[in-house]
C-alpha cells in the first residue's frame, strides 16, 4: 500500500515536471531577446574591409540623395525596409555614367565627391537583391524583421557602437521599424506616402535620444529599442 502511494506521488512529480518543461518550451521568446542573440553564418561573399568602407560611403550617399532630392521613381517599395534594400542594392551596383545620370549625380560638383568603387568579384555582384526572407527563401524582398533577423548581425544596444549604414531596429509589438544610422543624423521612412509627403525623415541623433515619444529613443533602457544591427555581408 505504501509502495503504491509512493509510486503515485512520484508519477505526479514527473507529470508536473513535464508540464513545466512543456510550458517553458511553448512560451514565446521575446522578439528583442531572439534578435539580439542572432548569429548568422558568415557570408562567403562578404565584402573586404576596403569594400565595406566604399559600400558604407555609397549607401549613405544614396540615402542622403533620397532625402535631399526626393525619392527616385526607381525606388518603388516605399517603407523603412524598402529604403534599406534600395540603398544597399544601389550601393552594390557599378556606378558608371548611366547610373550617375539616373541618380542625379552626374554633375561636376557631385563627381568630385564620389566614393571609390567597390571593385566586386563576380560572386559578390550577386549580393544585389539577394535577401533572405523569414522562411529561408532568397529574393528581392525582405521585411524589416527579416532584414535584421536573417540578413544582419546584432552589434549592440549602445548606439555609440554604430557605424554609417548600420540599422537601428525598434519593436513596437505589432509593428517593427528600421532607422538608418548616418553618423551625424538618422534617416527613416514612415511607411506612409501622400501627394504632399514622401514619408522620408531625418533627425539629429541628439534629438532622437530625447524624443517625446520615448518608445523611439535608441537607449539601452528602452524595451522597444532592440539595438544596432549590421548587414552580415559587411566586414567588420
Amino acid at each position: 500500500m505504501h509502495a503504491l502511494r509512493r509510486r503515485r506521488a512520484a508519477l505526479k512529480t514527473v507529470a508536473a515536471a513535464i508540464g513545466m518543461v512543456a510550458a517553458y518550451v511553448a512560451a514565446p521568446v521575446p522578439l528583442a531577446h531572439a534578435l539580439s542573440g542572432n548569429a548568422p553564418a558568415p557570408d562567403p561573399d562578404a565584402l573586404s574591409p576596403q569594400q565595406t568602407a566604399a559600400f558604407r560611403a555609397w549607401f549613405v550617399r544614396i540615402v542622403d540623395q533620397q532625402l535631399r532630392r526626393g525619392p527616385t521613381p526607381r525606388w518603388t517599395q516605399r517603407d523603412c525596409a524598402g529604403l534599406v534594400r534600395f540603398a544597399a542594392n544601389e550601393a552594390l551596383k557599378p556606378h558608371d555614367a548611366r547610373w550617375l545620370r539616373a541618380n542625379g549625380m552626374s554633375g561636376a560638383a557631385d563627381a568630385s565627391r564620389l566614393p571609390p568603387e567597390l571593385q566586386l568579384s563576380a560572386a559578390q555582384r550577386t549580393l544585389t537583391n539577394r535577401w533572405t526572407q523569414l522562411d529561408g527563401s532568397i529574393g528581392a524582398y525582405a521585411s524589416a524583421i527579416a532584414l535584421v533577423q536573417r540578413n544582419s548581425r546584432f552589434v549592440s544596444k549602445d548606439v555609440n557602437q554604430a557605424l554609417p549604414g548600420d540599422l537601428l531596429f525598434f519593436d513596437q509589438g505589432d509593428d517593427q521599424h528600421l532607422m538608418i544610422w548616418l553618423d551625424r543624423y538618422i534617416a527613416y521612412h514612415t511607411g506612409t506616402v501622400t501627394p504632399t509627403d514622401t514619408g522620408l525623415r531625418a533627425v539629429a541623433v541628439s534629438e532622437l535620444m530625447q524624443w517625446k515619444d520615448s518608445r523611439w529613443q535608441p537607449l539601452d533602457g528602452n524595451p522597444n529599442f532592440v539595438g544596432v544591427f549590421r548587414l552580415d555581408f559587411l566586414t567588420p
